[in-house]
């Protein structure tokens, strides 16, 4: 009877125990606590590219600056999804913004996390008050507008927050606000995902979570990731308009102004080519200092590296050197440093990069929870696929997919306001 209604401890689904493993011992931070780091890592690293322009003046990476921008800020409220998922008390979950303080990493977030979506959001207004306002010209030039124009038309007014000023001197100053937020934005986006480095790195308990290294690692792989996925992205939308303005669909033939084949090809091969050069750059400093974590692990050799050795080189030796560090890292390094480098070969690049980034997180979570803190017992990580249930949905395949899917959809609806690749006069 006390077996029928016992409850199910949570992590019990999908953990699987070997050996000595002390019984209240689970893999409790499962998938989600994977996505966790990986897309705050993400919108971390978009929002650094988009920097790259707007506080270093590098002048030819102008158009995937704004991309990133945009996706980035799609990217923020996803940061948060994950760990709404993995909650058993959801609801609870706004405490964190409600009621922020530094006594604690999770506590902090709520700090954190509102000041970053607070820069990236002025900034964005910044970037495209002009835009908002010539808009907002266009719809109020109309004699008869339909009732979805109106609304249109109330909702840019609403954007534009009153400043219809775009002169020449505005606009400067509008450059000024978006090269002091771009500035200001770019520790307090380092600092967004170096925090999750330190949620594990200050875990006494975790013997392959408890080193200093891991906020700063956390934070060179989330630009690295951030990158990639904004040259991916950028990739496959420039092949999308490029297959448009080929056709000369609908939207080309009307707007004698849009882009044509040739140009659009020539703008992607130049921002992609720029762009991969600092993805090798913050490559090289992430894979160096992951490195230097490891060797520095086996050259102390404290207590605990005689598990750690086993789980590192004998059980995990897959996950880590075959997937993370050869395909995630290597294959795709030399893919962009060997001569005769394409937008091909760097779109497949990017695509091992985020796999091999992927294959990091997970490697830390749930390769940290992989042995009992008994030090003579083992647990492996199922995950599940097909949900019977909503804590297997939330905590499985299904539920990963759906924190994948959501900042594209976003982006969609955001992209409908902010265009990412705006016309060249409508832009500062």
């Amino acid at each position: 009877m006390v077996e029928q209604i016992a409850m199910h401890v949570h992590g019990e689904a999908w953990t699987i125990k070997e050996l000595f493993v002390l019984p209240n011992e689970y893999i409790y931070w499962s998938i989600q606590i994977v996505m966790y780091p990986f897309m705050t890592g993400l919108v971390a690293g978009a929002f650094v590219l988009s920097s790259l322009y707007h506080v270093f003046g590098v002048t030819r990476l102008k158009e995937i600056a704004r991309f990133s921008l945009v996706f980035s800020f799609a990217l923020l409220p996803v940061a948060m999804m994950p760990l709404m998922l993995h909650l058993q008390q959801p609801q609870r979950g706004i405490h964190v913004m409600m009621t922020p303080h530094f006594t604690s990493a999770i506590a902090a977030f709520g700090i954190v996390f509102t000041t970053y979506a607070s820069i990236v959001a002025s900034e964005l207004w910044f970037v495209y008050r002009k835009h908002f306002v010539l808009t907002v010209q266009e719809l109020s030039a109309k004699t008869n507008l339909g009732g979805g124009e109106k609304l249109r038309l109330l909702f840019f007014k609403a954007l534009t927050l009153g400043a219809t000023d775009i002169s020449h001197e505005a606009l400067e100053k509008d450059h000024k606000a978006v090269k002091f937020l771009a500035t200001l934005g770019i520790p307090v986006a380092c600092f967004l995902h170096g925090y999750a480095g330190f949620i594990f790195g200050s875990v006494k308990a975790n013997a392959l979570w408890m080193t200093p290294l891991m906020p700063v690692i956390f934070i060179c792989s989330a630009v690295v990731s951030g990158i990639a996925l904004c040259i991916l992205c950028y990739v496959v939308t420039q092949e999308i308009r490029k297959f448009m303005a080929k056709r000369k669909m609908a939207r080309w033939s009307k707007d004698p102004k849009a882009p044509s084949f040739e140009q659009l090809r020539g703008a992607e091969e130049q921002e992609v080519s720029m762009v991969s050069n600092y993805l090798l750059y913050f490559m090289i400093a992430a894979v160096t200092l992951e490195i230097l974590d490891l060797i520095f692990r086996g050259y102390t050799q404290v207590k605990s590296w005689d598990i750690l050795r086993v789980v590192i080189m004998e059980r995990d030796f897959v996950a880590i050197f075959i997937l993370q560090y050869l395909i995630g890292n290597i294959l795709p390094f030399l893919l962009m440093v060997l001569p005769g480098r394409t937008v091909k070969r760097t779109t497949l690049a990017c695509v091992l990069v985020l796999f091999g980034v992927f294959m990091m997180r997970w490697n830390v979570v749930i390769g940290g929870q992989a042995f009992s803190l008994s030090f003579a017992g083992f647990m492996h990580y199922h995950l599940p696929i097909i949900p019977h249930d909503a804590e297997t949905f939330k905590e499985g395949l299904f539920g990963a997919l759906l924190v994948i899917a959501t900042p594209f959809v976003l982006f969609y609806g955001i992209n409908k306001i902010m265009p990412a690749f705006l016309e060249e006069e409508r832009a500062h």
